[in-house]
């Protein structure tokens, strides 16, 4: 939509609400005189206020509570909480057969989350076109000229939620991880179910990364400059460098491939990394401490972890990571529309993961919660499928939760998705003398490459404006009172 703004001269756009994510957005955009972008953001309008409400909760219900933040990906959120919790209770050690049950969820959040992104969210575009008129460019048109593929996404998804359900009780928001370890193994006739699709899994896995690959490469020229920016990366990474979507330390990478900083303790995160607050958003912006607020932004993510890893441990999606790092000479690759091609390597080798855990026994066994000395404080972090995700909790000695602290995935990339939404704006609308709906949803593109969960990110700011108006049944105002 265009309304004026308070200068006569220029014109606001807004996208609201920003289409194919998760959770809520807008878009601004303002024209000079002569239609030239003079800015573009992306604005978070959700206020959901986990971090505030729920000091004073037991620090055990916080693996079940905070992942209502969302129903998209609460497994990650259930396991980052249970990895913070577990150093409450000394449980940080995980006995074997809990780690990989644990591990086994994950990926299968990851299977079925990146799956549910490139075919329900991103596929319209890539199929039709970022300009292709918007009542095909959806699933359902998806579904009615590929249904073969609209056919996949969906199972591959299933397969995913059945590996959650099966490892944590319920396909959303379930209860498998606790204080210390797991509340339930994986029986053998829960695994034997599982593996009975597992090849099929995989061989659709490699048909999608096929799609995004050729995408990317058959759309070269478009990719060199669309959103796309040099930028630092950040992700968690293996002792031996490998890529480690479940625990390991933190590394970054500048823009040309030097580290930051490599393998440090995820418990030190707030030695490198801070966040700074902006009056027109809910959401942060973190940056690393020793660059400073103004270039010490980070990406992270799918395109993130290809990058800053040394090498994936499974067999097929090491040889698609080294395929993927030929096109940029083994430098970081820095290209929006690459997160789909970097995401469906991870899909690749998520079901290679899924599939060697399947056949592992641990998942039988019995010895599955640990504790230890009591802790007053907490950190867990992990890499939810859109990226580094941090908890961190203080507890009081009546076991209630005083401080929390959550920097979401999609947080991390703020300052890049804004990035992408001005670039592409600059570059597909400035100067042009009619705003049609496909140059807006250049836009969007932009956006939906980084799969932003909104509904996770928004965050609390300490304060909340409240204001309460008592109106008379004629509409009359009778009282007013402001909260700042």
């Amino acid at each position: 939509m265009v309304a004026s703004n308070t200068n006569p001269k220029s014109k606001r756009i807004v996208i609201q609400p920003v289409t194919r994510v998760e959770g809520h957005g807008k878009v601004t955009i303002l024209l000079d005189e002569n239609n030239k972008v003079k800015q573009a953001r992306l604005h978070i309008v959700e206020f959901r206020g986990f971090e505030r409400f729920i000091q004073g909760r037991p620090f055990w219900e916080m693996p079940v509570v905070v992942q209502r933040l969302c129903g998209i990906c609460p497994v990650s959120h259930h396991l980052c909480a249970a990895k913070a919790i577990d150093q409450i209770v000394g449980g940080e050690n995980l006995t074997p057969p809990a780690e990989k049950l644990r591990r086994l969820m994950h990926y299968g959040q990851t299977f079925q989350s990146h799956s549910l992104h490139f075919f329900h969210l991103a596929s319209p575009d890539l199929l039709f076109g970022f300009n292709a008129d918007p009542s095909i460019r959806n699933i359902i048109g998806v579904a009615a000229e590929y249904p073969e593929l609209a056919k996949q996404g969906i199972l591959m998804r299933k397969f995913g939620q059945e590996v959650i359900k099966a490892t944590s009780g319920k396909k959303i928001h379930g209860t498998g991880a606790i204080p210390g370890g797991m509340n339930k193994n994986l029986s053998i006739h829960e695994r034997d179910e599982l593996l009975k699709d597992i090849d099929q899994m995989v061989q659709w896995s490699h048909g999608a990364l096929n799609i995004a690959k050729n995408y990317t490469l058959e759309h070269m020229d478009t990719a060199l400059e669309f959103g796309t920016f040099e930028s630092n990366h950040m992700s968690i990474i293996r002792e031996d460098g490998a890529m480690d979507l479940y625990n390991g330390g933190l590394r970054a990478i500048d823009k040309d491939g030097n580290k930051i900083f490599d393998h440090v303790d995820n418990q030190k995160y707030t030695d490198i990394i801070a966040e700074e607050v902006k009056n027109w958003s809910y959401m942060k912006f973190p940056f690393i401490k020793s660059i400073g607020t103004e270039n010490g932004w980070y990406r992270v993510g799918p395109l993130s972890r290809v990058n800053t890893c040394d090498f994936i441990d499974t067999p097929e999606a090491e040889a698609a990571r080294i395929e993927f790092k030929d096109i940029t000479g083994g430098k970081p690759n820095h290209l929006t529309l690459a997160y789909h091609w970097a995401r469906m390597i991870e899909v690749l080798h998520s079901i290679e993961k899924i599939k060697e855990l399947l056949h592992d026994p641990d998942l039988q066994g019995k010895d599955l919660v640990t504790k230890g000395d009591r802790r007053d404080e907490g950190i867990g972090v992990i890499e939810a499928p859109r990226g580094t995700l941090f908890h961190h909790y203080k507890v009081n000695k009546d076991d209630q939760v005083t401080m929390c602290n959550l920097i979401v995935s999609t947080t991390s990339n703020n300052e890049a998705m804004n990035r992408a939404v001005q670039k592409v704006a600059e570059d597909h609308l400035s100067g042009q003398p009619e705003i049609t709906e496909g140059m807006l949803n250049h836009v969007e593109v932009a956006t939906r490459a980084y799969d932003p969960c909104l509904s996770c990110a928004t965050h609390d700011m300490a304060q909340m404006p409240l204001k309460v108006t008592l109106l008379n049944v004629d509409g009359q105002v009778i009282d007013e009172r402001i909260k700042q």
